[in-house]
């Protein structure tokens, strides 16, 4: 039996078949690995970078107050979760009047983060709901704001079965 020649055609079409699949691959994993993305930490990190001495401003004023602040999150059966927030100043007398909130932010991905309203349910108690949260590790970030300007920040890992 004899072999058909290795022509010049045949191993351009050899070429372009390889580099075709390859190509191929590689756009389908782009796509993939686009769609997935769950986006940056920070939109500006040039911002982000600026507002920094701020922050550290704001966390010795918050570290100054010796608030202690305790949060209490469960997740209910519903698949919903009820956050409480106690506050106490520094004497040990709850701490009213503030605007408390709360987020739960996914740590792998942005899109899934929810913000839960909080409203004082007591004096120094504040307390509310999120629906639909899912089981797994959340960050829970609490931030307590007067008049406009915030007061006290917390970030803490939880873990909701």
């Amino acid at each position: 039996m004899a072999s058909k020649p290795l022509t010049g055609p045949k191993v351009f079409l050899m070429l372009v078949a390889f580099f075709g699949v390859v190509i191929s691959v590689n756009v389908t994993m782009m796509k993939l690995a686009i769609a997935t993305l769950p986006g940056t930490d920070v939109d500006s990190p040039y911002a982000a970078g600026l507002t920094y001495d701020r922050e550290i401003s704001a966390a010795q004023d918050q570290a100054g107050r010796k608030w202690r602040v305790n949060a209490h999150i469960e997740r209910r059966t519903d698949g919903g979760a009820t956050l409480q927030v106690e506050a106490r100043d520094a004497n040990g007398q709850p701490v009213t009047g503030l605007k408390f909130g709360g987020r739960l932010e996914r740590p792998t991905d942005k899109r899934a983060d929810l913000a839960v309203e909080l409203a004082e349910a007591g004096m120094g108690i504040y307390r509310g709901n999120a629906a639909s949260v899912a089981p797994g590790q959340w960050d829970l970030v609490i931030e307590g704001d007067a008049k406009g300007e915030r007061l006290f920040l917390s970030r803490n890992r939880v873990i909701l079965n």
